[in-house]
């Protein structure tokens, strides 16, 4: 009972914080999708040094990712939106190319080519999708001249990160004595057909109610928050079967245990990892940038 309170105490303070500041203002998203990643890239650099043998340098790594977010938040919010926004934003990772394989020379690490590999792994995994939510948070406005906070859209994709979790725990728990497929046995034993499908039509049930509180404000049809739902839920399911995969090479059950009850940082954002590069290039593709 105690763990039950411990975990739902946490989740509460958890959901006030996210909402919070995703509605507030740019500089509150900016600082708590900042620390998030800050905290994702560390924690996943700290897996691989203690349980894949490698010498990830957490420092420089962590650094670089956050650096990589406030460069996307600066070339697309007010700051510094413009042309060259795009190129700039990916400096962080040119100057990592450049440093990380000519720092190893002198590290003089056992495997230099593993810590290579994991340390530009932890900003493409850790660090880059959330640098990318900053595309949904902020968007060109032509009418006004003006970028606005767009913060509708970061919020619905956890929203419908959240609504499929639930929709399947709930409806897996009820149907899987009769519908006993499981969606990928060899990852994760306790994911079932029938509960991914429970909450894939949450998902969509969840993307009608938002058309209708957001219609004045996000510009897209019906059938277009239904493709957004979809895309979250389908590529969410599979950020949590790919950080499933990790922990199971890691041979760890949980990522860290800076939340209590909630397991780490990248337990509780698995399935956004994935879900925020499929939602902007779901969104690019419909011309909504």
């Amino acid at each position: 009972m105690s763990n039950l309170i411990t975990r739902t105490i946490t989740g509460l303070l958890f959901l006030a914080v996210m909402i919070g500041c995703m509605v507030g203002s740019p500089i509150s998203f900016i600082l708590l999708f900042g620390v998030i990643t800050g905290m994702a890239v560390w924690e996943f650099s700290s897996l691989v040094n203690a349980h894949a043998k490698a010498d990830v340098n957490r420092t420089i790594t962590t650094s670089t990712g956050v650096y990589l977010f406030l460069v996307f938040a600066y070339c697309y919010t007010p700051m510094g939106f413009g042309r060259s926004a795009a190129l700039i934003s990916f400096v962080p990772l040119l100057i990592a190319v450049l440093f990380l394989p000519i720092a190893e020379l002198y590290w003089q690490h056992n495997d230099p080519l593993k810590s290579w590999a994991y340390a530009f792994a932890s900003m493409i995994y850790a660090a880059l999708p959330f640098a990318l939510l900053n595309l949904l948070a902020f968007s060109y406005n032509p009418m006004t001249n003006v970028v606005d906070h767009t913060w509708q859209l970061p919020l619905s994709l956890f929203i419908f990160l959240w609504a499929n979790d639930t929709g399947a725990y709930c409806v897996g728990s009820l149907l899987h004595k009769k519908f006993p497929a499981k969606l990928f046995e060899r990852i994760s034993p306790k994911k079932s057909w029938v509960g991914s499908i429970g909450g894939g039509l949450l998902c969509l049930v969840v993307a009608f109610i938002l058309s209708k509180a957001f219609a004045t404000s996000v510009p897209l049809s019906l059938t277009e928050w239904m493709g957004f739902a979809l895309v979250v839920c389908i590529f969410g399911t599979w950020g949590d079967l790919v950080e499933s995969l990790l922990k199971r090479q890691l041979g760890i059950k949980d990522s860290g245990n800076i939340l209590p009850g909630h397991g780490g940082v990248l337990d509780r954002f698995d399935s956004a990892l994935l879900a925020i590069p499929a939602s902007v290039l779901y969104f690019y593709t419909l011309g909504a940038f």
